[in-house]
């Protein structure tokens, strides 16, 4: 039977130990960092459980040694095989061999994962989470053993702490949509933690948890119209008698979402950002609920401008209101991006916003940055070479779709509007051979996009 090793505090030290222990702290104080590790390792070669040693001595190893990233990162050639092998035969003596290898290189990945595993193993949480971030200060371009730093994190609920890695990972890395997706679904989940029990009044929480788990099982998208309407209800029962449930204010905001009242819906998910402590993805659903209100009455007024089309008050004011639109959305887009400007996503979302609002310069440096996200990459492309065009960079233009245009191999949607803009730039350019070229491409399979047989058909009688 294996020995079982737990987590200790100073005051459950043994006599011996402790002597040992208050030894190395003083020797810490005489900044002798060499001395002060022998006494820890003398410490944890009889307690492994006791944390504080540990951490110390891999304090003074940073001191002794500092940190060799380079070796850190790949290891330094110690064989973690051979170590696991040592604690298996015997736990105390594999464990104190550990750290005499992580002495010598205190960030050594490898090792570091050996002693999370192990700590894993035993149920040591607070010892595995140590192993792991003298990784992350060690070296910090070490983006895998982050990855499963943050995963411990969640797996023990604390989202908080995974935010800040996966805040790391992305500082080394902009494209790694792991880390960002991970650092908004831990952000999420800190939002949904904080709300549940700082809130309010734990009993309240109680209380209220039957209608919320009724509201939880409840599948929206199976329901009828009238099942919904009777869950919202319900929802209203809870919300009335107390207005700072987030998970009720945010199901009522869903709700409402899917009945496309989206002034209601963003008057909701306002206030779950609220209650949230400033959860950016509630806040990024009240802006889209407003967006959605904002095209809701566009098509509106173009519907009632094709019933009139010579009211020219009704043209203006539609043109007024689409302009307002357009600023309003590029202060929202930058805002995003001010509070995090490493996201491709957000940066697409602001390049877009000033292109459509006409500031094609403006625009390009946002969407250059964008590129390095691969899902959007295809659609910034055709976007900066509509932008290169509207600044008559027709050249410049051509070379995005010619790139946008390497990517897509499927005749799929974005590769037919990629081949149509670079047709209508080609006839800019008149490149008429180009332009056609391009044309034909779409036409060979789909006779009815847009006005594409029209111009082809007409090259052949021209």
């Amino acid at each position: 039977m294996s020995e079982i090793i737990i987590e200790i505090k100073e005051d459950k030290l043994p006599q011996k130990s402790r002597v040992l222990w208050l030894k190395s702290l003083s020797a810490v104080e005489l900044k002798n960092y060499k001395y002060a590790i022998s006494l820890c390792q003398a410490v944890l070669k009889d307690e492994p459980g006791f944390l504080e040693a540990r951490q110390l001595a891999r304090r003074c190893a940073f001191k002794e040694v500092g940190g060799d990233k380079k070796k850190s990162f790949f290891g330094s050639g110690v064989s973690t095989s051979k170590l696991n092998g040592l604690i298996k035969k015997d736990i105390k003596s594999g464990l104190f061999a550990v750290e005499q290898e992580l002495e010598k290189d205190p960030a050594n990945a490898d090792v570091n994962e050996l002693l999370y595993d192990f700590a894993v193993q035993h149920s040591m949480c607070n010892t595995a989470i140590f192993a792991l971030e003298t990784v992350r200060k060690g070296a910090p371009d070490n983006t895998k053993m982050l990855h499963k730093l943050a995963g411990h994190y969640l797996s023990q609920d604390m989202p908080q702490e995974a935010i800040g890695v996966y805040q790391d990972i992305v500082k080394q890395d902009p494209t790694d949509m792991d880390a960002v997706k991970g650092e908004k679904d831990a952000t999420a989940r800190a939002s949904m933690k904080a709300g549940a029990w700082e809130s309010g009044d734990v009993e309240d929480s109680k209380k209220d948890s039957s209608a919320e788990k009724e509201a939880d099982d409840s599948d929206r998208a199976g329901m009828t119209r009238k099942q919904k309407k009777e869950k919202l209800a319900k929802l209203f029962d809870v919300y009335n008698a107390d207005q700072n449930n987030l998970g009720v204010v945010r199901e009522i905001a869903e709700l409402y979402e899917d009945f496309k009242q989206y002034d209601s819906a963003a008057s909701f998910y306002d206030w779950a950002y609220q209650l949230s402590h400033k959860d950016a993805n509630l806040k990024m659903k009240a802006e889209d609920m407003k967006s959605k209100m904002a095209s809701k009455a566009i098509e509106e007024l173009e519907a009632q401008l094709k019933e009139d089309p010579d009211n020219a008050e009704l043209e203006a004011k539609l043109l007024t209101f689409k302009q307002e639109l357009s600023k309003e959305s590029v202060v929202e887009a930058q805002k995003r991006v001010d509070q995090n400007p490493t996201d491709p996503q957000l940066r697409f979302d602001l390049g877009l916003a000033l292109y459509n609002s006409g500031d094609y310069s403006g625009s390009i440096p946002h969407l250059q940055q964008a590129k390095r996200n691969p899902h959007l990459r295809t659609r910034v492309l055709l976007t900066l070479g509509r932008s290169f065009d509207a600044k008559g960079m027709h050249d410049i233009a051509i070379s995005q779709l010619d790139e946008a245009l390497e990517e897509l191999t499927a005749m799929n949607g974005t590769k037919k509007e990629v081949l149509y803009e670079m047709g209508l730039i080609h006839m800019k350019m008149e490149s008429k051979d180009k332009a056609i070229g391009c044309f034909k491409q779409i036409y060979e399979v789909d006779y009815g996009y847009r006005d594409v047989a029209e111009r082809v058909e007409q090259a052949y009688t021209a």
